[in-house]
């Protein structure tokens, strides 16, 4: 058994602490008959209309509560589809980073009203203010979840309740790795982010009675000391469709590795120091940040061998089931350099499935592969990334950051490497 430091990754990586947008679908394949009922621009292994007046963390306009609506027309409804807008239950939100961070993670419980079985096909997440929100994931909660979820909210403060390290809703008995194969994402928002339709007849199964968590990172750096002032009133319209549509259920499946990039050779400082950036990181976001470190090396470490700090990192993952892999995106933040994600790396079968050699933050969007690709049970998916500590002299977003040994954390002076793999069964 891995135990409780691997169960804290699996919170965290649900959580992403920073933009990441999610492959809500699958690009058309030539096949497809709904591919030409389509034409707007594929991304995210989804068709995708860019929304220009969105912004990426640092670069958003301070208008404080406006309007959560699209920049631009969303796709028209196809035949069998509605259109649902879900809003912050409490009405606009302030946020309030806690200790000494600048982040806020907070989510909200949302009932859509699901009186049958349902699928999601596509959605849309309106940011009401630009300057602060960073990403924002609608993670399932199934029925048999939603009394749990009503208690968690209940007990917290104020509306909604804080949320580093996922949706906090993971039952204690669960298996995080098999919870990192079939991730409860619906749909996220995040720089460039749009509206995404699914396509290939694809759709996120909800049964009837589910409910969804609004789980949004807020970033504080552009507002500054007046940040209690910038309320947000983000919402989400999602694509639904009855669960008797012939769709095949898509799924999302996440892999994961360590972050442990030291200071450049230049730098200098107290938090050089990993036992004291790793102090600093949970006086930031919470206890449990050292403890998903250690379950990451856990997790990746091979034959015994401890993870060695240093630019690059990989982690190796057995893939479960035969699976149909059909859109790959990467995720890291904003000392990224390049993402990979192989499937059956250093064998006849090798295959890249997504080969970002030059990370760029602001535009996250997925790779849908020209064709599926079938996996079988038993083969290896490897996610690669490179980091440079030297960019934090470069970044403007980073700009009086301390210089740090940077670890895998939530907020935007922390790291991540994260390849998320949507898939269907058939």
């Amino acid at each position: 058994m891995l135990g409780s430091p691997l169960r804290a990754v699996l919170g965290v990586v649900a959580a992403l602490g920073a933009a990441v947008t999610l492959v809500a679908g699958c690009a058309a394949a030539p096949a497809d008959p709904d591919a030409d009922a389509l034409p707007v621009r594929e991304s995210a292994g989804a068709t995708h209309t860019h929304s220009p007046g969105t912004a990426p963390h640092g670069h958003g306009s301070a208008s404080s509560t406006g309007a959560a609506t699209p920049s631009v027309a969303p796709v028209a409804l196809r035949s069998g589809e509605r259109r649902v807008t879900l809003h912050l239950p409490g009405g606009p939100y302030r946020p309030s980073a806690p200790g000494a961070g600048r982040d806020d993670y907070r989510c909200f419980l949302i009932d859509p009203g699901l009186t049958e079985d349902t699928f999601v096909t596509g959605s849309d997440v309106l940011p009401g203010n630009s300057a602060v929100v960073h990403h924002a994931i609608l993670f399932a909660v199934p029925p048999g979840q939603v009394a749990s979820a009503r208690r968690q909210d209940a007990a917290a403060a104020g509306d909604g309740w804080s949320c580093f390290g996922g949706s906090a809703l993971q039952q204690s008995g669960d298996d995080p790795v098999r919870n990192l194969d079939r991730a409860p994402w619906l749909a996220a928002w995040a720089p460039g982010g749009g509206e995404t339709v699914m396509g290939q007849r694809t759709g996120r199964f909800l049964p009837a009675g589910s409910q969804v968590v609004l789980q949004l990172h807020y970033n504080l750096r552009a507002a500054g000391e007046d940040a209690s002032t910038f309320a947000d009133d983000t919402a989400v319209a999602l694509r639904l469709m009855p669960g008797t549509a012939d769709l095949r259920p898509l799924r999302t499946m996440l892999l994961v590795a360590p972050v442990e990039l030291p200071c450049t050779s230049e730098e200098s400082g107290p938090l050089c120091d990993r036992s004291a950036s790793l102090v600093d990181l949970a006086a930031r976001v919470g206890p449990s940040a050292g403890r998903t470190v250690a379950g990451l090396t856990l997790l990746c470490s091979r034959a015994g061998r401890p993870i060695e700090p240093g630019t690059r990192q990989s982690c190796d993952r057995t893939v479960p089931q035969d699976m149909v892999v059909r859109a790959v995106a990467g995720h890291m933040h904003l000392l990224g350099r390049s993402i990979s994600v192989d499937l059956d790396p250093v064998t006849s079968r090798e295959r890249r499935l997504l080969d970002r050699t030059v990370w760029d933050f602001d535009d996250q969007a997925a790779t849908p592969l020209d064709r599926p690709v079938r996996v079988r049970a038993g083969d290896t998916l490897r996610v690669t990334c490179t980091h440079d500590a030297a960019l934090r002299s470069m970044v403007p977003e980073l700009a009086g950051e301390q210089p740090r040994y940077v670890t895998w954390g939530e907020g935007t002076s922390d790291e991540m490497c994260l390849g998320i793999v949507q898939y269907t069964d058939s």
